[in-house]
């Protein structure tokens, strides 16, 4: 394949490092007098705290600190925040509800965290968080995207009417409609683009120290940012000055998005390590990162493609219902949205475009950013409704695709969504990659084993 061909092996720095067992994870860290935490979690995804009693697991052997929302609130703490404000297509701001380090009220996903409790050893963390006594009064919940935005679904937050976070579009409206009302066919699917639950090979840890001495809080963890974590840190949740906070970040097990964001764990170790006038570490356990890691995708689309006699398209209109979870990550509504939202006019010269999207809460884990980001849910979308249209059309896949790429010679080119091109030879690209694979082979050959009853 040549000096830069695809398959070859590339050298990094760190490999052999990591390889012979060298590598430098937070959960390698260990300091002087290092204490650890334990969260106390919600074991239902919906629920009114009536009490929190924490006098016994106080008083159990090791424990240096039983901690509630009650004493995070005392203390003047912030809320994780969302980082972005977006606006409904009305140009009303979206409702952006308080995300707290430990809920005080009511628990909104399985894995909501309740207490934190802080002992000599993790062992003794354990069995004392089994003594703090959480009385629930369980609430109806909704874990449906499609049913989130139903009249009689229960309501995740009083404050978001139907539970809409936000309502929002890209594109022209009126464009898209008098297109499709011109069509001479349109084709229509119907998606789901499954919740995916992340599973980093090192699952998140933290370890927060607070120097007494000159009033500097530092948080160790496996991140894939420290400078945005040091600002959150800071200024939405210490309320300290940036130059305070210090994050340090080692090497990291994976991440693909999850481990970007800030979590109510980051900023209860660094409080905590305070609290009880030692560092404090908090490792988390492969079950508890189903329930607290934010995850991706969970959306239900409905896409039309509208096309002329020839199959050229004449306008895509897409509508997607997005679930954020139970609380906004700090990235949270703008995955479904900006992020992708340009890729819906692909490499293909739609004359107008249309994408829609409804954020909703339900009593799930929130969902931001994770292996592609709002992209690879646009690509899916497109791809599969031109496959669709080409079936209903009767045509090749690669045919429709020929008769709708933006051509080489209209480079460079702006699609109606604002992407530009500045090159590109899709159907050049399309052809050697057929080429490589032997589709046209493939499919002759499955039609004769079907043809000979072997399949």
């Amino acid at each position: 394949m040549g000096q830069f061909g695809f398959g070859q092996s590339v050298r990094r720095v760190e490999d052999y490092r990591l390889i012979t067992g060298h590598g430098r994870y937070t959960d390698d860290i260990t300091l002087g007098r290092q204490a650890h935490a334990v969260v106390v979690r919600s074991p239902y995804a919906h629920a009114r705290i009536a009490s929190i009693d924490t006098t016994e697991a106080a008083a159990a052997p090791g424990v240096l600190g039983v901690f509630t929302g009650a004493d995070v609130a005392a203390d003047g703490l912030g809320t994780v925040p969302c980082l972005v404000p977006l606006k409904n297509k009305d140009g009303s701001r979206m409702y952006a509800p308080p995300r707290p380090l430990l809920t005080q009220d009511v628990v909104r996903h399985v894995g909501d965290g309740v207490a934190l409790v802080v002992a000599e050893t993790l062992a003794a963390g354990e069995e004392a968080a089994e003594l703090v006594a959480v009385d629930y009064e369980m609430l109806p919940s909704i874990t449906s995207t499609s049913g989130a935005l139903s009249p009689d679904a229960p309501q995740v937050w009083p404050e978001a009417n139907g539970n809409l976070c936000f309502d929002w579009e890209a594109g022209d409206r009126k464009a898209v409609d008098a297109a499709f009302e011109k069509a001479h066919h349109v084709t229509r699917v119907d998606l789901v683009n499954n919740r995916v639950v992340v599973n980093s090979m090192e699952p998140r840890v933290a370890i927060g120290d607070y120097d007494d001495s000159d009033g500097k809080y530092t948080l160790y963890t496996s991140s894939q940012g420290v400078h945005n974590l040091q600002r959150q840190l800071a200024q939405a949740i210490l309320k300290v000055p940036t130059q305070r906070v210090r994050v340090v970040t080692r090497d990291v097990g994976g991440g693909f998005g999850m481990k970007i964001f800030m979590y109510p764990e980051y900023a209860l170790v660094v409080w905590a390590a305070k609290k009880v006038g030692r560092p404090v570490k908090w490792t988390e356990g492969r079950s508890e990162a189903f329930t607290t890691d934010t995850q991706g995708r969970d959306h239900v689309t409905t896409a039309e493609l509208a096309l002329d006699q020839n199959g050229k398209f004449l306008a895509l209109r897409v509508q997607t219902t997005a679930n954020l979870g139970a609380y906004l990550s700090n990235f949270g509504p703008y995955i479904p949205t900006m992020a992708g939202s340009k890729l819906y006019a692909a490499v293909y010269t739609f004359p107008a475009v249309l994408y829609a999207v409804k954020g909703v809460f339900t009593n799930t884990v929130p969902v931001d950013a994770y292996r592609g980001a709002g992209r690879p849910e646009a690509a899916y979308c497109v791809e599969r409704l031109v496959d669709a249209a080409a079936r209903d059309l009767g045509l090749p896949p690669d045919e429709i695709r020929r008769r709708n790429f933006i051509p080489p010679e209209a480079m460079p080119f702006k699609t109606v969504l604002g992407s530009e091109y500045d090159s590109g030879e899709f159907a050049r690209n399309m052809e050697d990659a057929m080429k490589a694979a032997d589709w046209a082979g493939f499919e002759q050959r499955k039609q004769e084993s079907l043809r000979r009853g072997k399949l």
